[in-house]
């Protein structure tokens, strides 16, 4: 008689074991997601300062902070919001202006962006802030630049006050071709966003906001720059022609600090 095959008189896993159902909701707390973000920026800012820690040799200064639209729009009005979260302490008075640029390029990156600077021989990016076009970045993508972080003056004016200005002023830089192509409307927007707070939270007047044109013989942001929307007071003059009550006028820095000379 031929044996018989032995039965396994073991339940099988699969009969035995049922699919567990979690009966637990997860309640939905405003304030995690901020938390989560700061946590994450901080993150991202140790690991860009730790890279830049590598043996002895040069490393481009591109170790900042980008800040999706929807992480920013999280951040506005809040004490923790990252721009004011920097490295070096900013000292009241520090920044006297904002100077608005374009890349020049209708695609790029801070990677991009701080090649292009580094071939001008300049130490790293030269821009405090970058803003994306979704080409190269998200569409509306802050960059918050390690020369803001560290609160270094920047390298990105030029004309014959182009020192003052790389000295004091704050330059933001939107991506893109403000001659070849008009800037997205989220670029607008968080531009005037970046702009209202650092008005508010640094004391500088919105009439010292400037196109670089109006400082600079030079078209930059570009003649499709909407100046009328941006500006409280539109360019009234032809790029490089001195602005009344501006440059000359500026109040001087109390303090100095060494800047490199640049035209990003």
């Amino acid at each position: 008689m031929a044996p018989q095959p032995r039965r396994n008189s073991r339940p099988s896993r699969s009969s035995s074991r049922g699919k567990r159902v979690s009966t637990q909701k997860n309640p939905a707390f405003p304030g995690r997601v901020v938390k989560v973000w700061v946590a994450l920026v901080g993150a991202l800012t140790v690991v860009g300062g730790g890279l830049l820690m590598v043996d002895g040799r040069s490393v481009p200064r591109v170790d900042g902070m980008s800040l999706s639209p929807l992480a920013a729009a999280a951040f506005e009005g809040r004490r923790s919001d990252p721009v004011y979260q920097t490295r070096q302490a900013i000292e009241a008075g520090r920044w006297q202006a904002i100077v608005i640029h374009h890349s020049g390029n209708v695609i790029g990156s801070p990677a991009s962006i701080e090649r292009e600077h580094e071939a001008r021989n300049l130490r790293g990016l030269g821009h405090h802030f970058i803003i994306g076009n979704g080409q190269g970045m998200e569409d509306g993508q802050l960059h918050i630049g390690y020369r803001w972080l560290d609160q270094l003056p920047g390298a990105h004016a030029a004309g014959d006050n182009g020192d003052w200005y790389n000295r004091n002023a704050i330059s933001i830089c939107l991506v893109g071709d403000g001659n070849r192509r008009p800037f997205t409307q989220a670029q607008l927007d968080r531009l005037d966003t970046l702009l209202d707070s650092l008005c508010r939270e640094l004391n500088i007047p919105r009439d010292r906001v400037y196109l670089h044109s109006q400082i600079a013989p030079v078209s930059d942001p570009g003649k499709l720059f909407p100046a009328d929307r941006i500006l409280t007071a539109g360019p009234d003059q032809q790029p490089g022609a001195p602005v009344a009550g501006r440059p000359n006028a500026a109040p001087q820095p109390t303090k100095t600090a060494s800047a490199e000379r640049g035209t990003p």
